[in-house]
């Protein structure tokens, strides 16, 4: 089995007995996606959380989010968690130290929520968009410069950059207005493509599967456990979410080849089935 690593986003988990949007059992579909986790038949090397983690930076939801996420500690998953615009930065802090604690001190930005770390033979940057009171994403050149100093202390290693907001347009105008500011965009196209090393970019804020060529590599997002940013490419659409399959991703580390990415649908469904007969043929 190969190096595989999880991406969750946007598990907006709010006080325990409400709901997001008054709508959204965000914890419910967190418990069952954390279920659906558990009986696959290879626990992942580690498991990166890509911001709104919660819904309103509340301590008492980032407890009740590790309470949900109780069972993958227990189990040995290593997390890695991202900041999104719904989360709060001291809470985080405080919420997640023992996840950070194997982490050494010269691989965290004591400034903003940022560290590097491995997963097997892959190197994960998590950078922190949060700009607090905001919606859409900040860097600046404090956190720039932090990133362009990270990919310089390992210039062969493949690595994953991952943030919230994506650094590119996706064509959903309501969202597009919220994403990595502008401004921020090509230093960091600029830092990236110079680094020549960056595997893949991975963001969350979507609630969607999207992908981009983007700076000599590869940009997408994911969707949430939950719910999902509805798809309308009008840029004068309403902003609305839909309840389609929550999903997840997997991203598998392939030798000689690279970061292969998958969709991972929670729920039951029918299956798998055999294509073929016990001796051989094809089933027709």
């Amino acid at each position: 089995m190969p190096m595989h690593f999880l991406q969750l986003t946007d598990l907006h988990i709010k006080r325990p007995g409400r709901l997001a949007y008054r709508r959204v059992d965000s914890a419910a579909y967190l418990a069952r996606c954390v279920a659906h986790i558990l009986a696959q038949p290879e626990k992942p090397d580690a498991i990166v959380l890509t911001g709104d983690l919660v819904d309103a930076g509340a301590p008492e939801e980032y407890t009740h989010l590790r309470a949900l996420l109780a069972p993958l500690d227990a189990a040995g998953v290593r997390m890695l968690p991202v900041l999104g615009n719904h989360d709060g930065r001291d809470a985080a802090r405080e919420a997640f130290a023992d996840w950070l604690a194997p982490i050494p001190a010269n691989a965290q930005d004591t400034r903003a929520f940022q560290y590097w770390t491995d997963i097997g033979d892959v190197r994960l940057i998590a950078i922190d968009t949060l700009d607090t009171g905001h919606p859409g994403g900040r860097l600046g050149v404090q956190r720039l410069d932090w990133l362009a100093e990270a990919l310089a202390r390992e210039t062969q290693r493949p690595t994953v950059i991952a943030m919230h907001h994506p650094p590119f347009a996706t064509g959903i105008g309501h969202m597009d207005v919220q994403s990595l500011a502008p401004e921020d965009i090509p230093a960091f196209a600029q830092i990236v493509r110079a680094a020549g090393n960056v595997e893949r970019i991975i963001c969350g804020h979507l609630h969607r599967s999207i992908d981009v060529r983007f700076a000599g590599t590869v940009a997408s997002t994911c969707p949430s456990p939950a719910h999902q940013v509805a798809l309308d490419l009008d840029p004068d659409a309403a902003p609305g979410f839909v309840m389609e399959p929550p999903a997840y991703k997997v991203h598998a580390w392939v030798a000689g080849q690279g970061l292969v990415s998958h969709l991972a649908y929670v729920g039951q469904f029918d299956g798998p089935h055999p294509f073929f007969e016990p001796d051989g043929r094809l089933i027709d």
